[in-house]
């Protein structure tokens, strides 16, 4: 069984992170979505709001793909991580030269933890390379319409928490 990992905050999850979800799920007989517990980062959902999004998000996915779609929080070391589901492969969403420059390091770094675990990168869609979530959070604050950005449910949890 293929098993690939695809890591990320998902602060909140948007249609670029289905995307690379949708286009991973092509690629593995098994997707697990990490969902960091990153309180350094500081996230506007709390670590049960986003493992609830990205399952509801994800739930399509799996069904239309035929993958076996796994939600699994985590806050150790991505390498760790990936070990402990069994994961060949990490997936990677590259947007622009920044994403790759910052990945190619943990590429590096991963490689050097455990050679056994390869890294795919998937480069965003044209349609969604601009998108990210800080910025998608950012735009919510200031009262802007984040619809092209995400998903009904997501606009409407991230209206929620800023009203």
């Amino acid at each position: 069984m293929r098993i690939g990992l695809y890591p990320g905050t998902f602060d909140p999850i948007t249609l670029g992170h289905i995307d690379i979800i949708r286009r991973a799920c092509l690629l593995v007989d098994r997707l697990v979505i990490g969902v960091a517990i990153n309180d350094g980062k500081g996230p506007l959902f709390s670590l049960e709001e986003r493992v609830a999004m990205v399952e509801a998000e994800s739930a399509a996915l799996a069904e239309s793909t035929g993958t076996e779609i796994v939600v699994h929080p985590f806050d150790n070391l991505l390498i760790d991580c990936a070990r402990d589901v069994s994961a060949q492969v990490i997936v990677r969403g590259l947007r622009a030269v920044a994403d790759f420059e910052y990945e190619f390091q943990m590429v590096g770094m991963n490689r050097a933890l455990d050679a056994s675990v390869e890294t795919v990168f998937l480069m965003a869609d044209a349609n969604h390379q601009a998108i990210a979530s800080k910025l998608v959070k950012e735009i919510a604050r200031l009262g802007g319409d984040v619809r092209k950005f995400v998903t009904g449910p997501v606009n409407a949890a991230l209206l929620e928490k800023y009203s």
